[in-house]
């Protein structure tokens, strides 16, 4: 995600090396899709093309992701469930989704990601619409459900980045990801309000589950329509053969065999040496523990905290207020692209001036995210209105790093183990992130509930009181970006050595 001026290398123009299908990415111009500047027999447009329907697929998986949190009422309700059994629901979904992510991303370094990708959205697809037919007698199958949907979903968040990043030189990459990125806040504020809106018009939270199906059948359509069959893969090598026009027959197959060369194990090895990639891919589970926990848990948390305050009455029929997963939905959704445009625009323009932009500015958010975070907990009980305002800064500056993470490891690890290293952060930040918060959360507030008289007032402090611990892994996450400062320039120049 370097600018093209700011480095050693220059951004190089890739040619296409296909009859028909393949192609490499567009030329370095400063726009991620220029009308000017087309590959040899593939005009730039249908890489902009392959990125719409990367998006569009990226905005289907995490409407899916978000779809229980959005009608969490309803479904504790329809099963009898406690918290901590509620938060259950989407641990399951994140370990079955961190456990798969390596499996693909070894798969992605090696064969058709295209055949990949379109099996994994066919897949969780399938699984989504099978979930909206089982009643209340079936909750294990519902979680089990959840967890195979983890499993599609983990094909596509692992894979389609290294797509974008073969298609798109690196002074491009920023703005492209950032594309590719505003669709996981506004995929998960959709998939609040499509589940809560769904909920209300037909009275039955099944009808939920139905919606995204359709939508993914689409996206399959589109896949094998205009995304070419195989697509190029960038290598330095690669890089150095195309300046002067000439390409080895072997970078236009897959690499198949490269394990015989250079193991998994190896990669695996020497990307645990690689600090930036170690720092960064902690600083981004401390991200996603927060995330994690505030998108199953706020529209709850908000639900409670409104009727301690007397603005709405307790649930007791099936259908329950919808509003806050609405509402929540669409700060999630403002926040997200807000906050993702914000900090790939504050990225390009610093790091002119500092090679060390990328992890400060993730550092700085995190830390002003865990403040605001922290504010709104304790106020929300007294001025509803506050606790929202503070709740969409505190969204708004963890969306910051979103890009920027991630294009951080774009180039502190060398292409032929991108996938791999994808596949590895994923495993981790979920592991120790998102796979847990939702479940400990409720664990907590599950153990201070049952301390105490039975109540209103005990139900919201419980969450309330569980919520904290939040605030403080916000912290943790931006120390870890601040100690990625410090590695990343000999990493960066490391990795475009190999």
């Amino acid at each position: 995600m370097q600018p093209p001026g700011e480095h050693e290398d220059t951004a190089l123009l890739l040619q296409a090396l296909l009859q028909g299908e393949n192609y490499g990415a567009a030329a370095a111009d400063g726009t991620p899709c220029p009308s000017g500047a087309v590959s040899r027999n593939s005009p730039a447009k249908r890489d902009c093309l392959v990125v719409a329907v990367l998006c569009f697929g990226n905005f289907i998986n995490f409407i899916d992701w978000f779809i229980v949190p959005g009608i969490l009422l309803d479904i504790q309700k329809y099963f009898g469930l406690s918290d901590g059994k509620t938060g259950l629901l989407q641990t399951v979904f994140t370990l079955c989704y961190m456990l798969a992510a390596p499996i693909f991303g070894y798969l992605g370094d090696r064969y058709n990601r295209k055949i990949i990708l379109g099996a994994g959205l066919f897949f969780w697809s399938a699984v989504t619409l099978g979930s909206s037919f089982l009643t209340e007698s079936h909750y294990r199958i519902f979680v089990l459900s959840r967890g195979l949907v983890g499993i599609g979903s983990a094909s596509y968040s692992t894979i389609a980045p290294t797509i974008i990043a073969d298609l798109f030189e690196e002074g491009k990459r920023t703005t492209v990801l950032s594309i590719f990125y505003i669709f996981i806040p506004v995929g998960s504020g959709c998939g609040y309000m499509l589940a809560a809106g769904m909920a209300k018009s037909t009275g039955d939270w099944h009808w939920a589950f139905r919606v995204t199906p359709c939508m993914g059948g689409l996206a399959l359509l589109l896949l094998i329509l205009l995304v070419p069959h195989r697509i190029q893969r960038r290598t330095a090598a690669h890089r150095a053969l195309s300046i002067s026009g000439t390409i080895r027959e072997a970078d236009e197959k897959p690499d198949v065999h490269r394990s015989a060369k250079t193991t998994w194990c190896q990669d695996m090895g020497s990307l645990v040496k690689n600090c930036s990639f170690v720092c960064s891919s902690l600083g981004q589970t401390a991200m996603a523990f927060v995330t994690g926990a505030l998108g199953m848990w706020m529209p709850l948390f908000l639900y409670r905290a409104q009727v301690v305050q007397g603005i709405v009455p307790p649930c007791l029929r099936e259908s329950c207020n919808s509003s806050n997963s609405l509402i929540f939905g669409g700060i999630t959704i403002g926040t997200g692209i807000l906050g993702i445009i914000a900090g790939a625009e504050a990225a390009r323009q610093l790091r002119k001036r500092n090679n060390k932009a990328d992890p400060l500015i993730c550092a700085t958010s995190m830390f002003i995210s865990a403040l605001c975070l922290y504010i709104a907990l304790m106020v929300a009980q007294t001025n509803i209105l506050a606790t929202f305002i503070f709740i969409a800064f505190g969204e708004l500056f963890l969306s910051v790093n979103w890009a920027v993470v991630t294009d951080i490891l774009l180039y502190v690890v060398t292409p032929r183990r991108q996938s791999t290293a994808i596949a590895l952060q994923i495993l981790v930040s979920h592991l120790l992130g998102d796979a847990g918060s939702p479940y400990l959360i409720g664990a907590i507030s599950n153990a201070i509930q049952a301390r105490n008289v039975p109540s209103l007032q005990w139900s919201f402090r419980s969450m309330q009181y569980s919520f904290v611990i939040c605030a403080f892994v916000g912290v943790f996450g931006g120390g870890f970006f601040l100690l990625t400062s410090l590695y990343i320039e000999e990493d960066r120049r490391e990795a475009r050595r190999l």
